[in-house]
């Protein structure tokens, strides 16, 4: 078989902090892993033996077979892991074998190497998405009764969630910018059965408050200069600025 480039859907996890729990546990996790795994892809229709799947150490990367239906890797496949994350953690009663995990979707022309592996840009682009600080932040921020983030790429969003199919909710994802490594870029988080809080408003008359709309990306930013009116700016993409003077 000589490589071929094909268009193909492709995800990764990594657990949290598996780090400093021993080797007991961490074999344990890396099979309770795959075993959860294998069987959200069972339930979402997804064949588990026909994709291509790499160790990560603490996660794994998989390929998902040509002609998937990407929708299918955020619903069911994420929120049916989530869910099956969360019984094993409740069943567990070892806190060194709970696993929550970072999660990170994205598509795009990869090389199936003779050898069985996979190549390509887009599992650069994957492993940043993985690593990236909105990821773990949100993760590290959540209650622990949420076991999963996922951080999934712009060009994924857009031919997924935007869409609005059938068991994904696009008010659930919100969009974040990272800058790592070589990557900086656009993404949009969810973290399946919770809702970050808002970030903070600013005292009236000071600083800037800023507000995303989470279906959407947007952001509004206002900004109240001294004796000198008030500042609005609209971001999505392009900036435009409108002044409204004072009395």
């Amino acid at each position: 078989m000589e490589a071929q480039w094909e268009y193909r859907a492709v995800l990764a996890v990594d657990i949290e902090k598996s780090s400093g729990r021993g080797n007991v546990a961490l074999v344990r996790n890396r099979k309770t892993l795959q075993t959860l795994l294998r069987e959200a892809f069972a339930r979402s229709g997804i064949d588990w033996d026909a994709c291509v799947r790499e160790d990560l150490g603490d996660g794994l990367r998989v390929t998902a077979p040509a002609g998937t239906r990407k929708a299918s890797l955020v619903h069911p496949l994420v929120h049916e892991l989530a869910d099956l994350l969360r019984d094993h953690n409740h069943r567990t009663q070892e806190p060194p074998t709970r696993i929550r995990m970072r999660t990170a979707l994205h598509a795009g022309e990869v090389c199936l190497m003779p050898s069985g592996e996979v190549a390509g840009a887009p599992l650069e682009t994957l492993a940043r998405l993985l690593d990236a600080p909105p990821a773990r932040e949100a993760l590290a921020g959540a209650p622990q009764t949420v076991p999963v983030s996922l951080l999934m790429s712009q060009h994924f969003y857009d031919e997924t969630v935007r869409h609005g199919y059938e068991g994904i909710d696009p008010a659930a994802f919100h969009k974040v910018g990272f800058t790592l490594k070589e990557l900086t870029a656009d993404a949009w988080l969810h973290t399946p059965g919770w809702t970050p809080p808002g970030e903070p408003k600013a005292p009236a008359g000071k600083g800037t408050t800023r507000k995303r709309d989470r279906s959407r990306g947007d952001s509004k930013q206002v900004s109240r200069a001294s004796g000198n009116g008030v500042i609005y700016a609209t971001q999505n993409g392009d900036m435009n600025i409108r002044v409204v003077k004072g009395s």
